[in-house]
């Protein structure tokens, strides 16, 4: 019975997605963990159910505008919930901030530094105050005016425009120039101006090299195109433009990628001559606050910042006011494990978990209460030493008066939640029902759960016998960001794991020197100097010769848009598309197999151009989206959708999940191929259709690894992964994790960077960076088989590890 002051969240006939009608309480006031298998239903639970309520009744409060719209919008598929407070979601975004976007202004924390210098800053004598917009490089009050508070300068040079100067203009000595007829109107341009084109580029007058291609000017000539036989081609008015003009414009103003990358060819990147990079006009750069600037403090790790404010502490009122607020906003990012961070990091460097991590440090000022905060994953990408620091948090919010309900797969998590839901018993249509809401404890009695075995560490995995490795690739002087003079070796024919705090290093150290040693890598012969360094950030390598190919599987998206899904990116669909159009009904209307793609006219729904959804503009609020009123969503018009195969349409086929499309479409071997790998990488709950924009990173992970693994192996290959098991339950990490065991044992190499101590614990060698995040980063501490760096002394690592091997079984 419910209650005005009933102490429950409860949800009656949930049928999101693959919910089965479920009921459910969830105590408010707690820490409540929904936990199941990947693709079980627990985020439909929680935020396809409960957060997209406190959403829609949020809209209905707004204005009469949103009401009257809220019907296209999309109530959540739910008989009933009540004891629903007003909900704040934060979830692992999948698109990334813009360029500008940094760790200053996710957490706000920029606006409080900017205060301090306004209000409390040095000033030279007889400089006027300024405002705190005079120190933002995003306001026009601040920002530099020669690099428009970018703090960088794109310049081209002579021997970047003209890489080749024995050739001729009209054999295209100026290779920044366009191809095709743009290229071709440029060359007779400059003939018409009287410029000799014949002549090689190192013979032409050093003030001709110079107009050519620096000048501002944009002439207008008249051009007698040369005639060729049977064509008549008119005179016409041609205007020059230099190719440092073309090169600038192209790479600022066009729209097209390729154009913009090739443009950058062209182009050095240097910091402003103006502001040195500051990004600030000078005025700002002038106002110190403990004898440093405004860009000394925000290129400063959040720790060392924090000493500098410190330090500074006395002066007058307003100062100790300002930088007590500063220190006061900053701890709960430096207590989440992000002190290595400064404020001028730019947020689209920024993973999705250290992204949430900063919104979820900016909450705990917020002062909010009695409102449910619903996560998604905060323990993605933490270390277990930086999962504690985590745990404290969330019980701070839970202290200030809020429920916080969090989707978990990390146990050491759930075994800290006042309140278990445990959804299963597998995923997709095998899921959906609630087996378990009450204690953790209470989970022990529960036969059906997944979750169960690996929560009370039932039947343990038996332990691995460590591969030997055979042979090396050792990178000598790695040096970028903060890994510094760092000598690596990485065993061959062996599966190993890099590990470490937050910001130690390893992303930098695998996926940027390592990858970069083996894309960049060039025979001996083709390199004059055999001390050349081989990579950005590496001085020399050995071993590479023995990799024929590297495949660096990462969790950026597999599209940027819904048009991009499983099955295009797969291959799956050319496959179903042309089994679409070899059935009888196309063959007799003459239906190719470019008919069934929503993304081209003919047979997709014109109302929506074959989206499925249609935008909706709301009044004082950011436009949302709602299914095409049309097709309802099917992205296909009706006469397309006339045509089935063994009795489904081809929207019905996209929306199968994998797992049942493997059993519709067994019998057709290049769709089968491409099934099993999906199913073997634990992705089988995924719908064929489900656009790239809805899968987390993990999920695009696994799909490009799928990919790969139908792929005929051929010769050495050297798989590198970043925290695979992002987004994985334990038993789907099991599933992951025999995959990648099975590629080294047919003769490859696996490097993964990994967080989950389970799979650190059954790899071969084990890389351990630290000892702590950013300057305090970048070491190796730790090499060995898991057993030898579970023993090492100066590793933040090793203590975790030693209790994961001892759960394995071994002592």
């Amino acid at each position: 019975m419910s209650t005005p002051h009933d102490p429950y969240v409860r949800v009656r006939g949930a049928r999101e997605h693959n919910l089965r009608d479920v009921d459910v309480d969830i105590p408010r006031d707690t820490l409540a963990v929904f936990t199941g298998v990947s693709g079980s239903g627990k985020s439909s639970l929680a935020f396809g159910t409960i957060y997209a309520e406190a959403q829609r009744r949020y809209f209905e409060s707004v204005a009469p505008y949103a009401r009257r719209l809220i019907h296209q919008v999309g109530a959540p598929d739910v008989g009933e919930i009540t004891g629903l407070p007003p909900a704040v979601s934060l979830e692992q975004r999948r698109s990334a901030p813009g360029s500008r976007s940094s760790v200053g202004t996710v957490t706000t924390l920029s606006n409080s530094l900017r205060m301090l210098f306004s209000r409390a800053g040095d000033y030279p004598p007889g400089a006027e105050r300024l405002d705190s917009d005079s120190f933002s490089p995003n306001t026009a009050a601040g920002a530099c005016p020669e690099c428009h508070g970018l703090g960088r300068i794109h310049r081209t040079t002579e021997e970047l425009l003209v890489p080749d100067p024995s050739l001729s203009i009209r054999d295209g000595a100026i290779a920044a120039w366009p191809g095709a007829w743009q290229g071709k109107n440029l060359r007779d341009v400059l003939d018409a101006l009287g410029y000799d084109i014949e002549r090689p580029w190192r013979d032409l007058d050093p003030a001709d090299r110079e107009w050519i291609l620096f000048t501002d000017e944009q002439p207008v000539v008249t051009v007698h195109p040369v005639r060729d036989a049977g064509r008549i081609q008119r005179p016409y008015q041609g205007t020059y433009i230099s190719a440092r003009r073309y090169v600038m414009h192209t790479f600022a103003d066009s729209r097209s990628r390729t154009l913009r990358a090739k443009a950058e060819r062209f182009l050095t990147s240097a910091p402003c001559p103006v502001c040195g990079g500051s990004r600030l006009r000078p005025e700002a750069m002038a106002v110190t606050f403990a004898g440093r600037t405004i860009a000394d403090l925000v290129a400063l790790p959040l720790t060392a910042l924090t000493e500098v404010l410190l330090e500074a502490g006395g002066g007058s009122d307003t100062a100790r006011v300002l930088t007590a607020d500063l220190l006061a906003r900053i701890g709960p990012v430096t207590e989440l494990g992000l002190g290595y961070l400064s404020l001028d990091r730019t947020a689209p460097t920024l993973s999705s978990g250290e992204l949430q991590r900063l919104r979820l440090a900016t909450q705990l000022r917020s002062g909010l209460f009695g409102v449910v905060y619903v996560l998604d994953e905060p323990s993605a990408g933490l270390h277990p030493a930086d999962t504690e620091a985590l745990l404290g948090v969330l019980g701070r919010l839970k202290q200030a008066g809020n429920s916080v309900f969090v989707v978990e797969h990390q146990m050491d998590v759930v075994r800290q939640a006042d309140w278990l839901v445990d959804v299963g018993p597998l995923a997709g249509e095998h899921g959906g029902q609630v087996l378990h809401s009450g204690p953790p404890a209470d989970l022990a009695g529960v036969a059906g759960s997944t979750t169960r075995r690996f929560l009370f560490d039932e039947d343990p995995a038996p332990e691995r016998e460590p591969r030997t490795p055979s042979g090396w690739i050792t990178l000598r002087g790695v040096d970028l960001h903060n890994v510094r003079g760092v000598d690596a070796s990485f065993p061959l024919g062996v599966l190993t794991a890099v590990t470490g705090v937050s910001g130690s290093g390893k992303s930098t150290l695998v996926g940027q020197v390592l990858a970069g040693a083996l894309a960049d890598r060039r025979p001996a012969e083709a390199s004059e100097d055999p001390a050349a360094p081989v990579a950005r950030g590496c001085a020399s390598a050995e071993g590479l010769d023995a990799v024929d190919r590297l495949v660096q599987v990462d969790q950026r998206p597999i599209g940027r848009t819904p048009r991009s899904n499983l099955a295009t990116y797969t291959g799956l669909f050319d496959v179903v598309r042309k089994l679409f159009a070899e059935t009888e009904t196309a063959r007799e209307r003459k239906y190719r197999a470019g008919r069934f793609s929503f993304n081209v006219a003919g047979g997709r729904c014109e109302t929506c151009q074959g989206e499925g959804f249609v935008s909706v503009e709301l009044l004082f609020l950011p436009s949302t989206y709602a299914p095409c009123p049309d097709c309802h969503g099917a992205r296909y018009n009706p006469q397309t959708l006339e045509v089935t195969l063994r009795g489904l349409t081809i929207a019905e086929v996209l929306d199968l999940t994998v797992e049942a499309a493997a059993e519709f479409l067994a019998g057709t071997p290049a769709a089968e191929r491409s099934l099993r790998a999906l199913l073997d990488v634990g992705l089988g709950y995924l719908r064929l259709g489900q656009p790239a924009t809805e899968l987390s990173g993990g999920e695009a992970q696994r799909i490009k690894l799928a990919t790969e693994l139908q792929r005929a192996r051929r010769g050495h290959t050297l798989y590198l992964l970043d925290e695979p098991t992002t987004g994985l339950h334990p038993a789907d990490v099991e599933v992951l994790m025999r995959q990648l065991h099975g590629l080294v044992d047919a003769g490859n190499t696996v490097v993964v960077v990994e967080h989950d101590m389970a799979v650190v614990a059954g790899a071969d060698q084990v890389i351990d960076l630290g000892p702590g995040g950013g300057d305090r980063g970048g070491r190796i501490v730790a090499t060995g088989t898991p057993r030898e760096v579970a023993r090492s002394t100066g590793s933040r690592t090793a203590a975790y590890l030693a209790k994961s091997i001892r759960q394995l079984g071994g002592g």
